[in-house]
């Protein structure tokens, strides 16, 4: 059907999450860049979303400082047990963050890319992410201050003086730091399909959670930025 749907049950809830690096070790690099670029994206968006409460903000904070740390390492260095146990903590985390407050735009793009183009997850995450941090920015720059704030004396991390841009520069320089294209038009997409795929992403139930309304004509706006 070429649609991604939510189901779940508490019979099918985990008790347990295993998180172990070594299992990571072997994984390829382009799945270790698509994947940790998914899980950033999860603490970024869960940080700003409508339903965003004590609870979720404390495991998207986490998540935000283990997965912004350690993405460049394990690309550098994919042998580091530290790194990879970072990263699977704070996907971890970010996890937990999408349990209690929800997802926003980002994943409803993405959606509509993988769909139409078979394009992964992670790289139409990757490519989105930096514009919708911009979109929601002009109205919410200042839930991004406040995560920047919590990493402003790290190094590595976005200097919280740049803003909502730093951000965004910061997220699509990773993303160009793994090798994955960071424009829509690099991943074979389509013009003439940008509105066709914003009214699919309109659809979307997590654009619902996003801070600024979108409906189709946001969202159109929002690939034109990233084509």
């Amino acid at each position: 059907t070429k649609a991604k749907m939510a189901c779940g049950d508490k019979k099918a809830s985990c008790r347990v999450a295993l998180l172990d690096p070594e299992l990571t070790v072997t994984q390829p690099p382009r799945v270790t860049a698509l994947t940790g670029i998914d899980a950033l994206a999860h603490a970024l968006e869960t940080f700003v979303t409508k339903r965003r409460n004590p609870i979720s903000l404390a495991f998207s904070r986490e998540a935000w400082l283990l997965l912004a740390g350690n993405f460049r390492r394990v690309m550098d260095e994919p042998q580091s047990l530290e790194a990879r146990g970072g990263m699977l903590l704070g996907s971890s985390f970010a996890g937990l963050a999408i349990e209690n407050s929800m997802l926003g735009a980002t994943h409803a793009l993405a959606n509509p890319l993988t769909a139409n183009y078979g394009i992964p997850h992670g790289q139409a995450i990757g490519v989105m992410l930096p514009h919708v941090v911009r979109f929601n920015g002009e109205e919410f720059s200042h839930w991004y201050q406040e995560l920047l704030d919590v990493s402003a004396h790290e190094r590595g991390y976005p200097d919280p003086r740049e803003g909502v841009e730093g951000l965004a520069q910061f997220v699509a320089a990773l993303v160009e730091r793994a090798g994955l294209p960071t424009r829509l038009e690099a991943c074979g997409v389509q013009r003439e399909k940008l509105p066709q795929m914003a009214d699919e992403a309109a659809t979307q139930w997590t654009g619902t959670f996003n801070p600024r309304e979108v409906g189709p004509a946001e969202l159109l706006s929002i690939y034109e930025r990233a084509f």
